[in-house]
C-alpha cells in the first residue's frame, strides 16, 4: 500500500443537481507545481506554465500522493494539523469516463487495479528492477486525478482542452479510427492556450506519448487486416486457392504465430485507450502499461518466435507467388482493397519485425523529454522498459541471421543449374545444411580475339559441404584446396560512371586474388578469383579454412569405412630407380595382395618385384609365393602364365613346417597350351570356384577365353585312389571355349552370367557356353537416334573406360566407368532419364559393399551411395591402388585391401597395405537391469 501517513483526503462534498463542484486545492491538478486557477466572474482565468524555466527554481517538485513531505502550497498546509496516521478515504468520482469498450476490439474487461510488485517483476523477467513505489497518480487507478478528483471543476478542464463534449467526441473518433488524418495529432485535440501553458518541452512529450498510442492503434488495425483479409480469406476462398490438405501448413509457414501477437496487442491497446480517456489531454505516463506487458514471458517469446521465422515466412510467400497463379491473383485482389492502401503482404508480415524497434525509439524520445529535475516515475520505468525491449530485439538477431541464411541457401538451391543429364546429389535438403558465405567475385578470361583480357562477374557460394561458383561444377569440400591469399593485388580497368564524356574514360582499381583448386588436378582444375578488397579476401580465407575443417571433422566422426593398417613398414620402395633385392631390405612396389583362410587361420599373401610374401595375419614374416586365389589352390598369374600351388603346403611353409621344394612340387600350369595370357580372373559362381583367362593369338581379331573349374578336394581324393599312377589335376574345363573382343581387359561375375569389360562397353555372356551364347552389349544405345538424352549419354561414355557393374536391386544396376557412372535396367537399357554421375577423380578400380561403391584413384577414394550417387566419404592419400575387392557384395567379412605410400626412411619409402573396414552404427543401449541376486552375497 502507498505511504499516505502525512495526507488525508477531504470529506465528501454534498452535491446538488445545479451546483458546480470546485477543487479545494487547484494546485493538485499539477501537484506541487504552484498553479493558480482563478475562476472569477467577468475575469479570464490565467494558467502559468509549470515547466517554464522562468519559474522560481525553489518551487516544489511534482509530488506523489504517497510522498512523506508536505506540499508547499498554502492550501495544502491545512493537512498539517490532522492526525499523523489517518485513514485515507477516497470520495466518489464526479465524472464518469466514456465507454471503455471499443466495438472493434473483442476484449474481455479486466481489472486495472493490480500493480506488479518488485518481486512480481523479477519473477517474470531477468532484468534487474530497482525498488520503486509508483505513486497513485501514475498508477492505473491513481492516474484519474483530472476526471475523478471531486474538487476539479469542469470549467478548469474546458480551459485546458476545450469543451468536455468536444474532447470526448474527438477522442472517441480518434480511437475508432474515424478522425481525419490531419486531425490525428495531439495538438489538434488540445487548445492553444493549454499548449502555451504547458510549454514546448511538455507539448513535445505529450505528442510523443500520443504517437505511441496512435502507432499501437494502427499496428493492431494492420494485424486485424491480415487476419481478416489474408488468413481468413485463404480459408474461405471459393474456389480454393490452395489444396485443403496443405492450407493449414502454408498458413503456419507464412503467418506463424501472427494471431498470438494480435491478441497480446489488442489487450495492450485496450489499456492504452483507457488511460488516454482518463487523462487526456495530459497523460502522465504510458510506460507502466507497456512495461506490464513487456515483462511477461509470453510477450517476449511471441516476438522471438515470429521474428526468427520471418525470413522463412517471406520465402514461402514468394515461392507460392511464383508457382501458383491463383494465389497471385488472390494477393493482387487484396491489394486493391482501400483499407490495404496498396501495401503488399510482405509489408504486413514485416510489421511485427519493425514494431519493437520503432516503439523503442519513441520511448527513448519520451525519456529525453521527461524532466530530470523532478521525481517522475518514467525516469526509472523507461530505462527498465527500454532494457527489456532491447534485450528482446537483440535475442532475435541470431535467429534472424540463421533464417536469412536459410533463405539465401534455398535461393541458391533453386538457382543451381547442372549440365544436361548430370545427376548430382549434394544432400541439399538435410536439416543441418547451411550457407556459410556467398559474395560476388570476378574471374579473368581471355577475349575471343585473344588480344586482350576480359572479366566475368560471378558469385561464389560456400556451403557446409560444397563450394560452388556460378556457371561452375559444385566441388565437395574434401576435394578442394586453396592458396594465394597473400598474393599482391592486380589492377582492373573500369569505366568512370557519370557524364557523357566520363563513359569514354576509365581508371584502374585494385582487385585481390585467391585461388581455389581441385586437389587431384591442381593444374587443370584451378580457379583464380578476385574480390574488391583485402577484407573480403581475408573473409574468404577464414570461411574456407573453417568450413573445410568442420566438414572433415564431421566425416571423421561419421565415416562409413575406417582405414586400418595391415602392414606399414615391411615393404619398401627404393628412392632411386633400381632393382630391389632381399639383401638390401627393399622389396619394391606392391603389385598384388590377397587375404585367405586355411585350417581356421588367416593369412595374407603379397606380391612385389622382389618376390611373393605370405604371412599369418598380423605378422610381417615373409615367404616367396603368389598373389591370387582364395580356394583350395593358390593361383599365380605372372608374366602371361597362370599356375597354381597347394594352399596347404603354402600355409605350412609360412609356418615353417615344410620346405620350398615341396611347394614347388605341387605347382600346376593352368594354361599349358596358351603362351600369351593377357587376362586372368578368379570368381565364384553358383557354388563353383572358377578361373577365367583370355589369351591372344597372333593375327587374331579376338581373344580366346577359357574357363577352368576347381575340383572339389573330396573328389580329388576319390580320383587319386582310382588313378594311382596318374596325377590328378586340380582344375578341369568348364564349358566350351569362346571368343571376346580383342580389347577386353577385365571380367566380372554376375549372378548367372559374366560381364566382360571392353573399350566399347560391357559384354554380357553365359560362361557355360561362350561359343554359342548370344552376347549382349550394355548399355543398349539402340534408340540413341531418336532420343536426344540417350544420344548425349552415348557421347559422354564414348571415351570412358568401363570398370564393371554393381547390382542395386533385382531390376537395376549401376554401370561404372573410370570417370562416370550410369544406371541401367536388367535388360541393359539406360534408366533414370538417361542421366549420369560424374566422379570427382579418375578411378582405376572399384569395390561394392552394401549400399556403397568405393572408387579408388591414386589420390582419393570416393565412397558414394549406390542408389543416389551422393558422396558419403572421401579418403585422401598418395599412390593408392586397389589390391583386393573380394567376391561377395554383402558379406562384411569380405575384405577390401588398398596399397598406398607410407613414410620415407633413408633411401627408401614404405609401401603399406590398408584394409577398409566397414563401420557399424552405434545404437545406445538402454541401461542394463541388474540381476536380482547380484547383491545376495552382500545381504543387500
Amino acid at each position: 500500500m502507498p505511504n499516505n501517513r502525512n495526507l488525508r483526503a477531504d470529506p465528501p462534498i454534498p452535491r446538488s443537481s445545479n451546483s458546480v463542484v470546485h477543487h479545494n486545492n487547484p494546485s493538485q491538478i499539477f501537484p506541487g507545481a504552484g498553479l493558480d486557477f482563478a475562476s472569477r466572474e467577468g475575469s479570464q482565468s490565467f494558467l502559468p506554465n509549470p515547466w517554464n524555466d522562468s519559474q522560481d527554481r525553489t518551487r516544489s517538485r511534482v509530488r506523489s500522493m504517497n510522498e512523506r513531505q508536505h506540499p508547499h502550497s498554502e492550501t495544502s498546509n491545512r493537512f498539517m494539523n490532522h492526525d499523523p496516521n489517518p485513514s485515507l478515504s477516497f470520495p466518489e468520482p464526479l465524472l464518469s469516463p466514456p465507454s471503455l469498450v471499443n466495438p472493434s476490439l473483442s476484449i474481455p474487461s479486466r481489472s486495472l487495479q493490480h500493480r506488479y510488485s518488485t518481486g512480481d517483476l523479477r519473477s517474470q523477467s531477468q532484468v534487474p528492477i530497482p525498488l520503486h513505489e509508483y505513486s497513485d497518480e501514475f498508477s492505473h487507478q491513481g492516474t484519474k486525478e483530472f476526471e475523478h478528483n471531486p474538487e476539479f471543476r469542469d470549467e478548469d478542464r474546458k480551459e485546458i482542452s476545450g469543451s468536455s463534449s468536444d474532447l470526448d467526441a474527438m477522442l472517441s473518433r480518434f480511437q475508432d479510427g474515424q478522425l481525419d488524418d490531419q486531425d490525428q495529432e495531439w495538438h489538434r485535440l488540445v487548445s492553444k492556450e493549454a499548449q502555451e501553458a504547458l510549454g514546448k518541452h511538455e507539448v513535445r512529450r505529450q505528442s510523443i506519448i500520443f504517437e505511441i498510442i496512435k502507432g499501437e492503434r494502427d499496428y493492431v488495425a494492420d494485424l486485424e487486416l491480415v487476419q481478416l483479409l489474408f488468413i481468413d480469406g485463404l480459408s474461405t476462398a471459393r474456389p480454393q486457392i490452395l489444396p485443403r490438405e496443405s492450407l493449414s501448413a502454408f498458413v503456419g509457414n507464412v503467418f506463424g504465430n501472427f494471431h498470438e501477437i494480435l491478441t497480446l496487442h489488442r489487450q495492450l491497446l485496450y489499456t492504452l485507450f483507457e488511460r488516454q480517456r482518463e487523462q487526456h489531454p495530459v497523460l502522465q505516463t504510458v510506460a507502466d502499461i507497456i512495461l506490464d506487458r513487456a515483462v511477461r514471458t509470453e510477450f517476449r517469446s511471441a516476438y522471438e518466435i515470429y521474428i526468427k521465422h520471418y525470413p522463412l515466412a517471406e520465402s514461402y510467400h514468394r515461392k507460392e507467388l511464383k508457382r501458383n497463379s491463383a494465389y497471385e491473383q488472390f494477393i493482387q485482389s487484396i491489394s486493391d482493397n482501400p483499407r490495404v492502401r496498396k501495401r503488399d503482404l510482405i509489408t504486413f508480415l514485416s510489421r511485427p519485425v519493425t514494431r519493437l524497434p520503432r516503439l523503442t525509439l519513441l520511448l527513448e524520445e519520451t525519456l529525453k523529454t521527461t524532466e530530470k529535475d523532478y521525481e517522475h516515475p518514467d525516469l526509472e520505468t523507461l530505462p527498465l522498459l527500454l532494457g527489456i525491449l532491447r534485450d528482446c530485439i537483440k535475442s532475435t538477431q541470431p535467429g534472424i541471421e540463421a533464417a536469412e541464411s536459410k533463405v539465401k541457401f534455398w535461393t541458391l538451391c533453386e538457382s543451381l543449374v547442372y549440365q544436361k543429364g548430370e545427376i548430382i546429389d549434394m544432400d541439399l535438403y538435410d536439416q543441418s545444411r547451411t550457407l556459410v558465405h556467398s559474395s560476388p567475385v570476378t574471374r579473368r578470361v581471355r577475349s575471343e580475339s585473344g588480344f586482350h583480357e576480359e572479366w566475368d562477374d560471378l558469385v561464389a557460394s560456400l556451403l557446409d559441404n560444397y563450394w560452388k561458383r556460378s556457371s561452375g561444377i559444385p566441388r565437395q569440400l574434401n576435394d578442394i584446396s586453396y592458396h594465394g591469399f597473400e598474393d599482391t593485388p592486380d589492377m582492373r580497368k573500369e569505366k568512370i560512371e557519370g557524364g557523357l564524356l566520363d563513359s569514354l574514360r576509365s581508371h584502374l582499381v585494385p582487385i585481390y586474388p585467391f585461388t581455389v583448386f581441385h586437389s587431384s588436378s591442381r593444374s587443370t582444375r584451378r580457379y583464380t578469383l578476385y574480390v574488391a578488397s583485402e577484407a573480403q579476401r581475408l573473409k574468404w580465407k577464414n570461411v574456407l579454412s573453417e568450413a573445410i575443417a568442420l566438414h572433415q571433422l564431421r566425416e571423421d566422426s561419421t565415416k562409413w569405412f575406417d582405414p586400418q593398417n595391415i602392414t606399414s613398414s615391411y615393404f619398401r620402395v627404393p628412392a632411386q630407380l633400381a632393382t630391389p633385392s632381399r639383401g638390401q631390405g627393399v622389396t619394391g612396389r606392391i603389385s598384388s595382395a590377397v587375404p585367405f583362410t586355411f585350417a581356421g587361420r588367416k593369412f595374407l599373401a603379397v606380391g612385389c618385384p622382389a618376390g611373393i610374401f605370405v604371412s599369418v595375419a598380423g605378422r610381417e614374416a615373409a615367404l616367396q609365393a603368389t598373389a591370387r586365389g582364395v580356394f583350395n589352390r593358390f593361383i599365380v598369374y605372372s608374366e602371361s602364365t597362370v599356375v597354381s600351388y597347394s594352399l596347404e603346403l603354402l600355409t605350412r611353409l609360412a609356418l615353417g613346417q615344410t620346405t620350398p621344394e615341396m611347394l614347388d612340387a605341387s605347382m600346376e600350369n593352368l594354361g599349358s597350351s596358351e603362351s600369351n595370357i593377357i587376362l586372368c580372373k578368379c570368381m565364384q559362381m553358383d557354388g563353383k570356384a572358377l578361373v577365367i583367362y583370355a589369351s591372344k593369338r597372333r593375327l587374331s581379331s579376338s581373344l580366346n577365353v577359357q574357363i577352368m573349374e576347381a575340383v572339389d578336394q573330396a573328389e580329388m581324393e576319390s580320383m587319386a585312389r582310382t588313378r594311382k599312377n596318374t596325377r590328378v589335376l586340380s582344375f578341369r574345363s568348364f564349358g566350351e571355349p569362346g571368343f571376346v573382343p580383342r580389347d577386353a581387359f577385365d571380367v566380372i561375375a554376375l549372378t548367372k552370367n559374366i560381364a566382360i569389360c571392353t573399350q566399347d562397353g560391357i559384354v554380357i555372356a553365359d560362361p557355360t557356353n561362350l561359343a554359342q551364347s548370344a552376347a549382349t552389349l550394355v548399355p543398349n544405345f539402340q534408340d540413341a537416334g531418336s532420343s536426344p538424352s540417350l544420344s548425349m549419354l552415348k557421347d559422354r561414355l564414348k571415351d570412358a573406360r568401363p570398370l564393371g557393374l554393381a547390382r542395386i536391386d533385382a531390376n537395376e544396376l549401376l554401370l561404372i566407368y573410370d570417370s562416370v557412372g550410369c544406371y541401367i535396367t536388367k535388360r541393359g537399357i539406360p534408366s533414370r532419364s538417361n542421366g549420369y554421375i560424374r566422379w570427382e577423380t579418375q578411378a582405376s578400380g572399384f569395390a561394392h559393399r552394401g549400399n556403397h561403391i568405393l572408387l579408388i584413384s591414386s589420390q582419393f577414394i570416393e565412397i558414394r551411395n549406390i542408389n543416389t550417387g551422393r558422396i558419403a566419404q572421401v579418403i585422401e592419400d598418395v599412390d593408392m591402388r586397389l589390391m583386393h575387392s573380394g567376391y561377395a557384395t554383402t558379406d562384411r567379412n569380405d575384405r577390401v585391401l588398398v596399397a598406398m605410400r607410407g613414410n620415407p626412411k633413408e633411401d627408401s619409402t614404405a609401401d603399406r597395405i590398408v584394409e577398409l573396414v566397414e563401420t557399424v552404427e552405434y545404437v545406445p543401449q538402454s541401461a542394463v537391469s541388474v540381476a536380482p541376486d547380484i547383491w545376495d552375497e552382500w545381504d543387500m
